[in-house]
């Protein structure tokens, strides 16, 4: 290739990448909501997530519609914490120009949450002649790390920076209506209507250095491109069933579906241009682009053992299985809207991005679940006393390659207590600790896919990847609640 040719192409994948790169951005930020690092809910948490043959009050609007059926007529309102720590150490294999692939280890960077309190909203009516039916609406939150990074590192730029900077700013919950019945005394029958709603904001760093060292090193921080991207109004419905079988007075057997929820949204991105030479007089003008993916659908089933122990003692205990169809969310696809970038040196002005399509390559996740419930009267005055505890292990949703400071998921353990003290016929006060434990992944640079974003079209010169590296991370998940009865 010439050196006319060379500098000619050189500028054309500046401008494309600044721009494509923005969109790619929100595309990864955007599939971060998705992805839930425990199970939700105060009561149903403390009993490790095993909550679907015994769901019985309004956490059921999440695990199993039909268990509203025993709801009665109420009000339920938690909290919880979810306290995300995580570590990254990237390293990175890069081929120099004598062709030899070297390694190179950044120093590691941590990521933290902030205190936000995430909250479930919940009432239900119980009505008819046998008080065999049950409306209920809800709002709750999913249960997924609100993550940041540093930008810089011993003020150097950041190895994280191109996966994340910040995702302070979003908000996302699902409201949904709700319908029981309990035709008879073996059978409880439920479902809900939902749409998940709200913004979702980020903060990435891209990269507009072009391959092959044409003018620059591979992440060059001059031609580091800062990016602000607000997803939303977001509108996202789906739905849920359920249904739970009384066989025997001891015994009961739930299964309920979640539909996937089909995110289609507008967003708007603003973004700061590189300080190369090439950009001088580069401009963006227009900020308007559309994001769409899906999250997956999930199948839950349990089985409960519940008993007296005694006149004022009984004891609950289940085993559930969860299935979580990740790899419905096998690609994001962001089309600009009106986004043009102008003067950028020796390249056509103005530059409109194209539509652009990704491949995210999830996997389907399994978790397995054991919690229960211990009841007795007089341990505190003569309320009755809840005692719970769970436990459970779920497989990851991202294949090892795939894993990145902002995707992060692995193989987890998930550990809680919890308990409820009941006041009088009304009241029900709840709260509940967990530990949420995930196994380490070390990703080998040779391995790693997620690339270095150059998307520039009919460009095959691959980027090095920037997921590959050592990763750590551990939730501690803290829940206070009340539930009243009328």
């Amino acid at each position: 290739m010439s050196g006319r040719a060379e500098r000619t192409w050189s500028v054309r994948a500046f401008g494309a990448t600044a721009a494509l790169a923005v969109l790619t951005g929100a595309a990864r930020d955007a599939a971060a909501g998705g992805l839930f690092t425990a199970d939700r809910g105060v009561r149903p948490l403390g009993r490790g997530g095993a909550f679907v043959a015994g769901a019985d009050d309004l956490g059921a609007i999440w695990y199993n519609p039909a268990g509203l059926a025993e709801a009665g007529t109420g009000i339920l309102v938690d909290f919880s914490w979810l306290n995300f720590s995580s570590e990254f150490t990237r390293k990175t294999q890069v081929v120099d120009n004598a062709g030899v692939a070297r390694v190179y280890t950044s120093p590691q960077v941590s990521g933290s949450t902030p205190f936000l309190p995430i909250p479930t909203i919940a009432g239900s009516y119980n009505f008819g002649k046998d008080k065999e039916f049950t409306a209920a609406f809800g709002i709750f939150a999913p249960y997924t790390a609100i993550a940041s990074y540093p930008l810089t590192v011993d003020g150097q730029p950041s190895p994280s920076r191109y996966s994340l900077v910040s995702l302070d700013g979003s908000a996302l919950v699902v409201a949904g209506g709700y319908f029981a019945w309990k035709p008879f005394e073996q059978l409880r029958i439920g479902g809900g209507i939902q749409t998940m709603v709200g913004k979702f904001a980020s903060r990435v760093v891209f990269s507009a250095s072009p391959a092959d060292r044409l003018i620059s090193a591979p992440e060059d921080p001059q031609y580091d491109t800062l990016s602000q991207l607000d997803v939303g109004p977001i509108f996202a419905p789906s739905g849920n069933l359920g249904v739970i079988a009384v066989p025997h007075p001891n015994v009961r057997l739930g299964l309920s579906a979640q539909a996937p929820f089909w995110v289609n949204a507008p967003a708007t991105i603003d973004v700061r241009l590189p300080t190369a030479a090439p950009f001088d007089r580069a401009y963006q003008d227009g900020k308007d682009a559309n994001v769409k993916f899906r999250l997956p659908p999930i199948l839950r089933a349990g089985v409960e053992y519940r008993t007296d122990t005694g006149p004022e003692s009984k004891i609950r205990l289940e085993v559930a299985y969860v299935r979580e169809f990740w790899s419905l969310h096998d690609t994001i696809d962001i089309k600009s809207e009106n986004i043009r970038l102008y003067d950028i040196s020796g390249f056509p002005s103005p530059f409109g991005v194209a539509p652009i399509s990704l491949p995210r390559n999830f996997q389907d996740s399994s978790s397995f679940r054991v919690g229960g419930e211990y009841s007795l009267k007089n341990l505190i005055k003569d309320y009755w006393v809840d005692l719970r505890a769970g436990a459970s292990y779920e497989t990851s949703a991202i294949p090892k390659e795939w894993v990145s400071p902002l995707t992060y998921d692995a193989n987890k353990v998930v550990g809680s207590v919890g308990g409820s003290v009941h006041v009088g016929s009304h009241w029900r006060m709840d709260g509940m600790a967990g530990l949420v434990l995930l196994e380490g992944t070390d990703v080998a640079p040779g391995e790693a896919k997620v690339p270095r974003v150059n998307p520039v079209k009919g460009n095959p010169t691959a980027t090095e990847s920037i997921n590959g590296g050592t990763y750590a991370a551990r939730a501690i998940v803290l829940g206070v609640g009340a539930r009243y009865l009328f």
